[in-house]
């Protein structure tokens, strides 16, 4: 690889229990990085334990940038997450390190290195013509419709993420167009950094199954039932439809608090979102290019991490 003008940076991503904070803390020790969380369910405060989000301890020996910054009756949008990116990054290089932004929120990552350009404002009118059809007829069936004008976009949502379906739908009603078709026309605006993209993914998808169960047994161990429930009790106009709530697991704690289903039911509907949300992960990465994959059911899989991540560095500082 040869030098260019551009300073390093660096992409860790992956489905969801692949590996990535694990492999990132354990790099901080090894080379002059600062970590940017790419999750979008780690800027809300106070969701903690649904979000696995990194503990205290962890956060001491590897400080995450792009984490709690947010009450979880707000808003934060891949915009909001470009331009705090962007800034984070031009202050890492300029402390003489490398920014090294971490996480599964693909659409983050898109945002970052391709821009957000060429798609429409915000139409008020229309948002309520989609919000009135939905009441009718429920989101998933909105997300049926969405795959036929937009299957590329109605492939990486799912059926109950109201906020991207209403937003893909609307797009289409101002411009006749998928926006799937708009991301590939758009300019795109170079991000100024020699990028490395490594992808975490699985060799048998059957054992990150087996990681995404373990793990949300874990968080209802761990307390997340109440984690929700104090939530709810915190801040009274939380819903199933408010953007915080829409973080995979949490809608099915608020319908379990709820009355809806049981907890062995809910540890079911849990599991279930979250491969989901592992399978649009990984949907996402197969259609990036130039990105270095590696097993992240590797044992060794910190190891290789460092020694690509090392390499890189030799060549780019």
């Amino acid at each position: 690889m040869e030098t260019t003008a551009n300073p390093p940076a660096i992409f860790l991503m992956g489905p969801t229990a692949s590996g990535k904070t694990g492999a990132a803390v354990a790099l901080c020790k090894r080379q002059p990085v600062e970590i940017i969380s790419v999750d979008s369910a780690l800027v809300f405060k106070e969701m903690n334990i649904g979000t696995a989000k990194p503990d205290a301890t962890t956060l001491e020996k590897a400080p995450h940038h792009l984490i709690d910054l947010i009450p979880p009756t707000s808003v934060y949008s891949a915009a909001n997450f470009r331009l705090d990116a962007l800034r984070l990054m031009a202050e890492i290089t300029e402390r003489g390190k490398i920014p090294l932004l971490v996480g599964g929120t693909m659409l983050y990552f898109k945002a970052l290195q391709e821009g957000l350009s060429g798609l429409p404002e915000a139409n008020p009118a229309i948002r309520a013509k989609l919000d009135a059809r939905a009441a009718l007829i429920g989101w998933p069936a909105m997300h049926e419709k969405l795959s036929l004008i937009d299957p590329i976009t109605a492939a990486r949502l799912a059926p109950n993420d109201v906020q991207r379906i209403q937003r893909a739908l609307e797009v289409f009603e101002l411009t006749g167009e998928a926006m799937s078709s708009l991301f590939e026309k758009q300019t795109n605006e170079a991000l100024p950094y020699n990028l490395l993209k490594i992808a975490l993914v699985p060799s048998d998808r059957k054992v990150l199954h087996e990681r995404i169960a373990s793990r949300f047994e874990q968080m209802l161990k761990d307390g997340f039932v109440d984690e929700v429930k104090c939530l709810i009790a915190k801040y009274p106009s939380l819903t199933a439809e408010s953007t915080s709530m829409r973080c995979v697991g949490y809608r099915q704690a608020l319908e379990h608090l709820a009355g809806e289903y049981d907890l062995a039911e809910l540890r079911e509907r849990g599991i279930f979102a979250t491969r989901q949300l592992a399978k649009r992960q990984l949907t996402w990465l197969r259609g990036m290019d130039d990105v270095v994959e590696m097993d992240c059911l590797n044992p060794q899989l910190n190891e290789l991490v460092f020694n690509e991540i090392n390499q890189y560095v030799k060549n780019n500082t």
